[in-house]
């Protein structure tokens, strides 16, 4: 059986080369777009160029937070936060709290409170795709001089996407609550995040094959499936059928890969989340090393497919290679990740159970 070549290999400091017409795609080392256009969450705004200080205080309280579970959602590289957990179907209610300061009169021409998804790409701020908006009014104009609270309700929203926060995107879903008056509107955001749950697949083939360079290298691996939830342990094992290079150590990574935009105007991101060395030392003609990855413990989302017809996320497991000169050696399989529903939810059993049958 002539074995499948390895993608590429290269020498450390050196330009990629490539092998049997194979070739590498070089990785993106620039700064990503993101750590410049950093998003910002709950964020208070007065739609005036003369006004710094806003004249009332905002409050979003969602009902039965105590309850609900949350998620700790990356706002930057160094800021983190807390979303209350929400699924697909689920109500979203609470009241909003609206305080003039200082007890002065204030003019209002409406009160209104909107639910919206959106997906925001970081390197084009000046476009929001709005997928999702809905909108109560909460008062009609008067004045407001006293402490006023006012419920609402989103009853059965349909969430149709899983939020996600990327390198060069991120899909949110939010309560907006807008006080208009004459001269600056006051505008308080409360963000939310949301999972879609999935059924473990009926089918799951194993990922195998055969791999090599002619006269120098054939080994087979095997991994135990090609679908795995985000707790799920990777089971595989590497078999070495012909040994010539002096290989010094071997790892195993998995890479996300984040694409965004369309072309002309499209982005790709990869980034390496984790390297699992597998193996130190040059391994003798007949040897099998095991693999076994527990996923628990990285920070992983689902797989993406052209959401919204604007951005993927994709997941491969990454074989790598060195020898003893640091030339680098390697063949990436893709994996889908899944988002497994939690057998004590009973509400996410059956989202899942309803996104299968559709």
């Amino acid at each position: 059986m002539n074995p499948t070549h390895l993608i590429s290999a290269y020498t450390a400091g050196s330009s990629p080369q490539s092998i049997h017409n194979t070739h590498l795609r070089p990785q993106q080392h620039s700064a990503h777009l993101a750590d410049y256009l950093s998003p910002v969450y709950g964020t208070v705004a007065a739609m005036s160029l003369f006004s710094f200080s806003t004249p009332l205080d905002i409050d979003i309280v969602l009902q039965d937070t105590d309850d609900r579970p949350t998620v700790d959602v990356k706002l930057d590289k160094t800021r983190r936060e807390k979303a209350p957990l929400y699924l697909d179907g689920e109500t979203v209610k609470g009241a909003v709290t609206i305080r003039p300061k200082d007890g002065k009169r204030l003019e209002h021409t409406g009160i209104k409170v909107q639910f919206v998804g959106t997906i925001e790409m970081f390197f084009d701020r000046s476009t929001h795709h709005e997928f999702l908006s809905l909108q109560t009014e909460l008062a009609s104009p008067g004045e407001l001089q006293h402490p006023v609270t006012l419920p609402f309700a989103f009853k059965n929203v349909e969430k149709m996407y899983e939020s996600y926060h990327g390198i060069n995107v991120r899909l949110r879903y939010f309560l907006r609550v807008t006080v208009s008056r004459r001269m600056a509107d006051v505008v308080r955001e409360k963000d939310l995040w949301v999972y879609s749950y999935r059924q473990p697949p009926e089918s799951n083939s194993v990922i195998k094959m055969d791999v090599g360079i002619e006269d120098c290298l054939h080994i087979e691996f095997e991994y135990s499936k090609s679908k795995y939830h985000l707790k799920d342990v990777i089971v595989g094992r590497i078999y070495f059928l012909l040994v010539r290079l002096k290989i010094k150590h071997m790892e195993l990574s998995i890479i996300r890969r984040e694409t965004t935009g369309v072309p002309p105007n499209q982005y790709n991101e990869s980034e390496t989340l984790v390297r699992f060395e597998i193996m130190d030392g040059s391994p003798s003609r007949g040897e099998t090393i095991p693999i076994r990855l527990f996923l628990g413990g990285f920070d992983l989302t689902p797989t993406f497919r052209d959401v919204n017809k604007k951005y993927s996320t994709r997941y491969y497991l990454s074989l790598v290679l060195i020898d003893e000169d640091a030339r680098r050696y390697f063949k990436q399989s893709e994996i889908v990740l899944y988002r497994q529903a939690p057998e004590n939810s009973e509400l996410a059993q059956r989202q899942a159970k309803e996104i299968q049958a559709s």
